[in-house]
């Protein structure tokens, strides 16, 4: 089995009490194989940026350190997104919870499947914001420090 690597999850939901839908998704993290979870975020409302009046979002983020290959721990993540009734129907629909794999270490990829770090995570506040609170010194593969990118959206 290879070494743990430190990964970041963005957690999300805006449906079917969202806070606890983040408590039990932490909660679920940390049962994970080969996973340890080191931290969760504090729990952040935002605004829903999709398709459609929907209600806010909480956000979070969490540390964990795996030995699982980055898509094992995708389909981890999405196994516990459909425990708590996911559904894939809108891009950026409302959803129960939403689990993105943000970071895998210093690791780059762009697979069918997966890209890391996620395309989006350096344009978003309610991501960039969590982040820091659990890893302020953290920079990200290619783009630099986090503090700095979260500086550049104010």
């Amino acid at each position: 089995m290879a070494a743990p690597t430190t990964c970041y999850i963005g957690l999300g939901s805006n449906l079917d009490e969202p806070r606890q839908q983040l408590d039990r998704a932490c909660r679920a993290l940390g049962q994970l194989p080969a996973s340890q979870l080191i931290r969760c975020s504090s729990y952040y409302t935002t605004k829903a940026i999709g398709p459609g009046c929907q209600p806010d979002y909480q956000n979070a983020v969490a540390e964990l350190t795996s030995a699982l290959s980055p898509l094992e721990l995708l389909d981890q993540l999405q196994r516990i997104e459909q425990s708590q009734g996911r559904q894939r129907s809108v891009r950026w629909g409302a959803r129960t919870l939403d689990l993105d794999l943000l970071l895998y270490g210093q690791l780059s990829l762009d697979s069918a499947r997966l890209t890391l770090p996620h395309p989006r995570l350096h344009e978003r506040r309610f991501v960039l914001e969590p982040l820091l609170e659990i890893a302020p010194q953290l920079a990200l593969p290619e783009r630099g420090s986090a503090a700095q990118l979260l500086a550049k959206l104010d």
